[in-house]
């Protein structure tokens, strides 16, 4: 056994209830693969995509239903030593990456006002829908997680004054017929490292030259103050986090003041005397 089937054999042995078997839930409870799909596995060349990799290699050779991937590398302007590390991350965990080019990093890095962070994320999601697109794939899976939907939420809300969180599937309104999924959406964190370690991996972290030279940066202080709130949170409630997570699957309308759907606004009064008129 080589050491890329050590990897996957230990996601399902000794990693089956942490990761495992909440990525298989998750894929079914949200129907994120279909039979007949193509999905493109975006990789950033951090630990989250890798393990995204290996997960959907695993269950597409012993899930239930046929579907085909792909693993798609963008290149924004990386250094040569990050491009190397993600290649022989890619060769040392079997996961067959196709590259493509793009020059994301050089128009963030002269782009005046605004977040650098934002602005990156919303280019890289425009090309990496288009480079799967080619490939014919209908959907692009992400390697998102419990924490980054938490933390989310409570970003939206001290941040954005609005109850908003990071969904684990998403249609995509700029490429039609194209399709997000986040199948990590309950595997967390602190698994996800464990993982790496165990297996003595080190991966890419945000490898922007940009955000490299720039000191506190807002997008990450914010996420990282977020991590520390939810730290204090589970010193007096272990369940903190789980519990704005399972929140965010049982909202309670018959509490809610306002709500925006579909661009329109909302309010418990347009509904307040309904139970009258019955």
């Amino acid at each position: 056994m080589n050491e890329a089937q050590e990897i996957e054999r230990s996601i399902i042995k000794k990693f089956r209830k942490t990761i495992w078997s909440p990525f298989v839930q998750s894929i079914k409870k949200y129907d994120l693969i279909r039979e007949g799909d193509k999905i493109a596995v975006c990789i950033s060349g951090g630990k989250d995509s890798f393990l995204l990799a290996k997960c959907m290699q695993e269950i597409a050779r012993h899930g239930q239903f046929a579907f085909e991937l792909e693993f798609i590398v963008m290149d924004p302007g990386y250094a040569e030593k990050n491009r190397l590390l993600i290649e022989e991350n890619s060769a040392r965990l079997g996961v067959p990456v196709k590259v493509f080019k793009s020059d994301i990093f050089e128009v963030v890095s002269t782009a005046g006002g605004g977040s650098p962070c934002y602005l990156c994320a919303r280019m890289r999601r425009g090309y990496l829908y288009e480079f799967a697109k080619k490939l014919g794939c209908n959907k692009i899976a992400l390697g998102h997680h419990f924490d980054d939907a938490v933390e989310t939420t409570l970003l939206s809300m001290f941040y954005g004054a609005e109850i908003k969180t990071m969904l684990p599937k998403l249609k995509s309104t700029s490429h039609a017929g194209m399709e997000l999924i986040r199948p990590l959406y309950a595997v967390r964190e602190s698994d996800v490292k464990a993982w790496a370690n165990y297996h003595k991996l080190t991966f890419l972290n945000c490898a922007c030259r940009f955000t490299e030279r720039v000191e506190n940066k807002e997008e990450e202080s914010k996420r990282k103050e977020m991590k520390q709130l939810l730290g204090e949170l589970k010193r007096v409630n272990p369940e903190a986090d789980a519990n704005v997570f399972r929140a965010l699957h049982n909202v309670c309308m018959d509490g809610v003041i306002g709500w925006r759907k579909n661009g329109e606004r909302y309010s418990f009064l347009d509904v307040y005397d309904e139970n009258e008129k019955k």
